[in-house]
């Protein structure tokens, strides 16, 4: 399988990485294309076996999957210019580029299309992934959600929902950046140096999300769990409630889906 990156910026550098690091692509079947040279020779320096272009008709000749890692004004003029066959898949990480808007772009063709949305910690292989689809096949949908399961989890879903997802993932992960910078600013105030507190809250993040997604639970279960009657934590729960945690949260989240 040939994979074909069109932009080698934060997104198309990072999964460009990442398939390297997997095992269902050979890092000498991935080509990457990009207009210049500095982001394309950290990738050779990191990977020499990976192929690096300048010019995306190159890149994407022979491909089996081509990715469109570029800001979502430039879509339509990249793809004008690309001579794309309707056998090869087209996965596009453009925000706000829907799949009815890529098959005009085509030319009404009827490549298979994907609309993948990643967040930024795909850079650490650990990315919660959207992907929605049209023209494609069951063995297309489960390759592409294979591809991307490497570096996190992908998850297939409807379009008319990518916005709310997209709001719950890619900007979700600000809003629990923002929660260990607030425990941090705590953490300081209580004497504890910012370093130790920042590594101390990432740690029981990670864990709390670890015990959701291993054991099928709910966060509630695991809230209650550590809410002894009587307790510290039942304390801060409830206090978090009385300023408007969990209203502030779903209003982020609604206000993000747009």
């Amino acid at each position: 399988m040939k994979i074909a990156i069109i932009g080698a910026g934060n997104m198309g550098g990072a999964i460009a990485r990442g398939l390297a690091k997997g095992s269902l692509v050979k890092v000498e079947d991935i080509r990457v294309s990009n207009p210049s040279p500095g982001k394309l020779e950290a990738l050779k320096a990191e990977f020499p076996d990976m192929q690096v272009t300048a010019d995306n008709g190159e890149a994407v000749a022979g491909a089996d999957i081509v990715v469109l890692a570029v800001k979502p004004w430039m879509v339509g003029e990249v793809l004008h210019k690309l001579q794309l066959k309707e056998t090869q898949m087209l996965i596009s990480i453009a925000a706000g580029i829907k799949l009815g808007e890529l098959w005009q772009l085509l030319g009404q063709k009827g490549n298979p299309l994907f609309r993948v949305i990643p967040n930024t910690a795909i850079s650490e292989m650990q990315s919660m992934t959207l992907v929605s689809c049209s023209q494609a096949s069951q063995e297309q949908i489960q390759l592409v959600l294979d591809v991307f399961s490497e570096m996190g989890l992908a998850m297939l879903i409807p379009e008319e929902k990518m916005a709310a997802a997209t709001a719950m993932t890619s900007c979700g992960i600000a809003y629990a950046l923002k929660y260990i910078q607030a425990a941090m600013q705590a953490g300081i105030e209580l004497g504890v140096r910012p370093k130790d507190g920042m590594r101390m809250v990432a740690q029981s993040l990670k864990g709390a999300a670890e015990l959701i997604l291993a054991n099928d639970t709910h966060p509630s279960v695991e809230i209650d769990k550590v809410c002894t009657p009587g307790g510290l934590t039942i304390k801060g729960i409830n206090q978090l409630e009385h300023d408007g945690f969990t209203s502030a949260l779903i209003n982020a989240i609604k206000i993000s889906a747009v």
